[in-house]
């Protein structure tokens, strides 16, 4: 059995479809669950971490079910939420001995002592949170959810307002803590992340999973290789056999192909016969960002930004 099963597991409110019948099986792995503002993500977790009761099907966390048995899913999981939860006016070993002690571990001191080292903040465990940075203030999260040694670990946005140093020490870590045989579920917006370090990525769109895979399969078969031709003069629109015109940005003209390189040439000549100017031809490989709006499309921004709650996240990163 997977240490996370989902069987249509959904979710309404009212006449709203958050989760509609998600099915997954995740299993000592980092998966990626990606999406645009409002698609489930959240609901989601909610649901696997007991928070929320799902509406119609189950899941299980290390065979308890999240309807049947929520304590037990509880004592297999941690859950790192975006919002930061410690107290900055305690020390670091305070905030984790705090945890260690609501979870009833054993040796609260010591086992706290292990987990700050390995965070690698044992060197500032008795300073005032305070005085840490944003990206220690996360990986102390971390170490509180890690005290009481979970079977699961779920994080939101693990890395949302770190730099990019913040952000790779982070995933350095989740990476350690998988390779040990946690199975880590995360969120994030950031698709290189998701990129290089999930295992696995599920992106989910008004609340139904429409992919799942490796990213280097997602991006085989959602995307091809993408040209980008800057050119003057007037576009013709006469391609060569397999090519996709995807938009023009001032004199940038960007195409799907096949071949990215034969291609390339193929296009530059095409254009030059047709009149135009060819300044410079590049050729890349799709990213998870081609994959995600093949697949979801542009997003309309219909609920507003709250400002409010990104600044407070923000100033508890600084």
């Amino acid at each position: 059995m997977a240490a996370i099963e989902t069987s249509g597991l959904t979710k309404r409110f009212g006449s709203l479809v958050a989760v509609d019948r998600l099915d997954l099986a995740i299993d000592r792995e980092i998966f990626g669950l990606l999406g645009p503002n409002g698609s489930g993500k959240t609901t989601t977790v909610k649901m696997l971490t007991t928070l929320l009761a799902p509406t119609e099907g189950d899941a299980t966390i290390c065979g308890h079910s999240v309807t049947g048995n929520p304590l037990a899913v509880r004592e297999q999981i941690s859950y790192v939420p975006q919002d930061m939860a410690v107290d900055p006016k305690l020390t670091g070993r305070e905030n984790v001995i705090f945890f260690a002690k609501v979870y009833g571990v054993p040796r609260p001191r010591e086992t706290a002592d292990e987990a700050l080292a390995m965070l690698d903040l044992a060197s500032r465990a008795d300073d005032p949170v305070r005085t840490y940075s944003g990206g220690m203030r996360r990986r102390l999260e971390l170490a509180q959810a890690l005290v009481h040694d979970p079977e699961v670990l779920f994080l939101d946005e693990p890395t949302i307002g770190l730099d990019v140093a913040g952000r790779r020490r982070i995933w350095e870590h989740i990476i350690v803590l998988k390779n040990r045989g946690m199975t880590v579920f995360v969120t994030t917006h950031y698709m290189d992340e998701a990129d290089q370090a999930c295992d696995r990525i599920g992106i989910i769109d008004y609340g139904r999973v429409v992919a799942t895979g490796n990213p280097a399969a997602l991006k085989a078969t959602v995307c091809r290789d993408i040209v980008s031709i800057r050119a003057d003069g007037t576009f013709q629109d006469e391609l060569p056999e397999g090519v996709t015109f995807l938009g023009r940005t001032d004199d940038e003209l960007r195409f799907e192909v096949d071949k990215g390189e034969e291609a390339g040439l193929a296009l530059s000549r095409a254009l030059t016969k047709g009149g135009m100017t060819v300044r410079s031809v590049s050729v890349r490989q799709p990213t998870l960002d081609d994959v995600f709006l093949a697949l979801v499309g542009e997003q309309d921004e219909t609920e507003a930004f709250d400002a409010r709650r990104f600044r407070r996240i923000l100033r508890g990163r600084a």
